[in-house]
């Protein structure tokens, strides 16, 4: 086997052997959430690879994709409240209708009509009237569901489906909001496009937060439906109970390990389907039509390629796989927490995960997942006990020695970005490069 094909295999190995020491240093609970997270982030990090590594578009609004597959598991697995369907439900959607038919009402008027100002007035109007009608039909129906027992739902509810069937929809979702942020802002340039999908998905977060009767806004919807057992359930089975004993192993330790592993196996299964269709993908001939118009889109156009459409493709594409991704993390957080969605985490973290991997390389992105959320989690701890070697010297009231330790979550940035100046520096094309 050849030096660059080995490195691939040892480096995998590299990252178990830091898990597999985090586990006996630690504990195997804080492992697997690693791993669990890990196997998320790898997802996130191969959907953005699609875009960047692929086809060279500059997408920083990932968090926005995120997002929106966690509001699919809020729509699909959580019950329906039936006293806020009764207060304005109905109402509600007839407001929302009204809007989307003001909108496309607009959308018909250009394209019937002449340029010229009558056709600019037309179009204003149809979008005010709209506008005024929807809100007089949305906001009393949207304020009444809100009164509906704010402080434990308030909000509609969703169709009571099993959560899996949600992961699939936040792809579908994502990529229709992709699809409809590709045609506006695709032909913009790269810089110009990472400004646009960055405030798109600023917008997509503040909606979250702010529409309590769609999502509780920032009071959070808890309580999401799981796909694997509950520790108290698994508690309360006196054959676990005695299978724990007979393990040597407290039982509510072995509950939480069990309930990690469940979740481990479906996110396994989950990111080698789509790492295997990302492979074929990437090695047919639409992969390397793909980075033929990454590396020269006038030459591409050219050989009569349709770059705008295959941008848009593969724009659709990897938020499709961003919003699996975002609602496997809302169900494996158990809840959706609007105001959690931060650029630096969701997005900033998912590039570093992509560079550090390789760009353009599939299992440089699964890869860049792994091991940037491994370091994410175990920065702040690591560095907390280098503080403390580097100030016990100092007395326990000195001014800076309390400074530094009180700095320890710090490390984290300062951690990444060393890091990213490292790779970029020493090993620009990542830890595993694209062929």
């Amino acid at each position: 086997m050849s030096r660059v094909r080995l490195r691939t295999p040892v480096l995998f190995l590299l990252v178990a052997a830091l898990i597999v020491v985090t586990g006996l240093a630690q504990s195997w609970n804080v492992a697997l959430t690693i791993v669990n997270m890990g196997l998320v982030s790898a997802i996130v990090a191969l959907g953005l690879n699609m875009q960047w590594g692929y086809a060279g578009l500059f997408n920083i609004g990932v968090m926005g994709f995120l997002a929106l597959g966690g509001l699919a598991v809020v729509l699909v697995a959580v019950p329906p409240v039936a006293e806020a369907w009764a207060a304005g439900g109905p109402r509600t959607l007839a407001g929302l209708a009204l809007a989307v038919a003001a909108l496309a009402g607009a959308i018909l008027l250009r394209r019937r009509m002449r340029p010229g100002v009558a056709r600019g007035l037309a179009t204003a109007a149809v979008i005010v009237l709209g506008y005024v009608l929807a809100r007089a039909v949305f906001v009393p129906a949207s304020e009444a569901i809100e009164r509906v027992n704010p402080a434990g739902t308030g909000f509609l509810g969703g169709l009571g489906l099993p959560v899996l069937v949600a992961w699939p929809l936040g792809g579908v979702i994502a990529a229709g909001a992709a699809w409809l942020i590709a045609r506006v802002a695709l032909g913009l340039r790269a810089d110009y496009l990472a400004i646009a999908t960055l405030g798109i998905a600023e917008i997509i977060v503040a909606i979250l937060k702010h529409e309590d009767w769609l999502t509780r806004g920032v009071k959070n919807v808890v309580g999401i439906p799981r796909p694997v057992p509950y520790e108290v359930d698994l508690l309360s089975d006196p054959a676990f109970v005695a299978r724990a004993h007979l393990w040597g192993t407290d039982p509510v330790t072995a509950a939480s390990i069990l309930v990690k592993l469940a979740y481990a196996a479906l996110f396994l299964v989950v990111l080698a389907i789509l790492l295997w269709m990302a492979e074929k993908a990437l090695n047919s001939p639409w992969g390397r039509m793909m980075r033929a118009i990454r590396d020269n889109e006038t030459a591409a156009e050219a050989m009569g390629k349709d770059v705008t459409r295959r941008h848009l493709q593969i724009f659709v594409l990897g938020a499709a796989v961003c919003g699996i991704a975002g609602a496997m993390m809302t169900t494996l957080d158990g809840q959706l927490t609007p105001g959690a969605y931060q650029p630096l985490r969701f997005t900033f973290l998912v590039w570093v995960m992509v560079v550090v991997g390789g760009s353009g390389s599939n299992w440089g992105a699964v890869l860049g997942g792994f091991l940037i959320w491994w370091l994410w989690v175990m920065v702040e701890p690591i560095g907390a006990w280098l503080l403390g070697v580097v100030t016990m010297p100092l007395p326990a009231s000195s001014a800076l020695k309390l400074h530094l330790l009180g700095s320890a979550q710090h490390m984290r940035l300062i951690t990444m970005g060393l890091i990213l100046l490292l790779v970029l520096r020493f090993a620009p094309r990542g830890l595993i490069p694209e062929r």
